[in-house]
């Protein structure tokens, strides 16, 4: 068996939430199955590390796809070429993307459908492309990956497509996220916080997120409460960042909010698991990796009530409107007061988190494979 890997997002000391899942569910799939033979497909130098085995054959080709005409120019054309002179049994593609006119079998892990719901919350052009293809890639598709039941229920409904065709692969946890001495968690606060606890966002300042609801809530949160707490955003920035110093100006946490910017895993780790308090409150998530990742750290979480994250974080969270302010407040005011509730939350993590390893994705991903090319 032949099998076609879209691996563009395999990129060195810079992987985020679907760069992670084609990361640890290849490494494990490609290494498990000795007899298949994968090409993996980048559009860039690629880094040795993602070479996982002497069962894969990478390959670069053009243009580098990172804007959406160059999405059509990369997955359209040449991917295309190259899939109909390969033959492949399948073309996996981790980050949704298909090869439209490509004659072989397809399957894309398609991590949700934000761009649908929330048009606004990304680049004009970029909205307008995933809207126009990404319906027609589901329909194209042999099978469907996703990554939660809820992302299965948007997708089945938005798209017309059969639940049965549509898989569910939950994401893993990475294992350098783990619970932290005293010592480290100190020496953690000085290092990034200036010594003081902290509540801790992490991922890219991305306006689904739901920045603005969270940094006025802590301006509240910080008006009821003397107290040194800060609030860290440990992640890459992202555009519209000239509105977010505003608000914190506005708000009255000049000072109390502090970025971090794009951390090293090691650094990550100690961040997340120095924190009163894990603070993730998107508006729409398909998944939400950020809060396994804390309960892996053994920290509190503040999540939102809706789409996937309940799903997600089970009994193991605060759960709060995302849109109301007073409600996110009143649950950070709920954690810094109350050492019993954080303990149940983390106990309470422990066990919802043994739903979730990269093993298991890595399985139920070629689980979908087998369905896929046996379809």
């Amino acid at each position: 068996m032949q099998i076609v890997v879209n691996t563009r997002l395999l990129l060195k000391n810079r992987l985020e939430g679907m760069g992670w899942f084609a990361y640890q569910t290849l490494k494990h799939i490609t290494q498990k199955h000795k007899d298949v033979h994968f090409v993996f497909l980048f559009d860039r130098t690629y880094d040795p590390e993602f070479i996982f085995s002497d069962n894969i054959t990478p390959l670069i080709i053009g243009p580098q796809a990172r804007h959406p005409i160059l999405y059509y120019a990369w997955f359209h054309v040449s991917v295309k070429h190259l899939l109909n002179r390969l033959e492949p049994d399948l073309f996996l593609s981790p980050d949704g993307f298909l090869s439209l006119g490509a004659k072989c079998k397809q399957l894309p892990v398609l991590h949700d459908i934000n761009f649908l719901h929330h048009p606004k919350d990304s680049k004009w052009l970029t909205a307008k492309y995933y809207n126009r293809y990404f319906p027609l890639y589901a329909k194209t598709a042999t099978r469907i990956a996703t990554v939660s039941e809820y992302s299965k229920k948007d997708i089945s409904e938005n798209y017309k497509i059969d639940k049965n065709k549509i898989d569910v692969v939950y994401n893993g946890i990475n294992e350098f996220f783990k619970p932290l001495d005293e010592f480290t968690k100190s020496t953690t606060r000085r290092k990034f916080a200036n010594g003081c606890e902290y509540f801790v966002y992490v991922g890219s300042m991305h306006p689904r997120k739901n920045i603005a609801t969270l940094i006025k809530a802590f301006g509240e949160f910080k008006k009821e409460k003397t107290t040194k707490t800060k609030l860290v955003f440990a992640g890459p920035a992202a555009w519209g960042m000239s509105d977010t110093y505003e608000l914190i100006k506005k708000s009255g946490v000049e000072g109390e909010v502090i970025f971090t910017n794009r951390l090293s895993n090691e650094d990550m780790a100690l961040v997340l698991g120095s924190a009163m308090a894990l603070t993730f409150i998107p508006y729409y998530e398909g998944f939400g990796i950020p809060l396994v990742e804390a309960m892996a750290a053994e920290v509190p979480i503040i999540t939102s009530n809706v789409t996937s994250l309940p799903e997600i974080a089970g009994e193991a969270a605060l759960l709060v409107d995302p849109l109301q302010v007073s409600e996110v407040k009143n649950a950070m005011v709920k954690i810094f007061q109350d050492e019993a509730l954080r303990s149940s939350l983390v106990e309470k993590g422990k066990l919802q988190r043994e739903k979730f390893s990269w093993e298991k994705s890595g399985d139920l991903l070629w689980d979908s494979i087998q369905k896929a090319t046996n379809n």
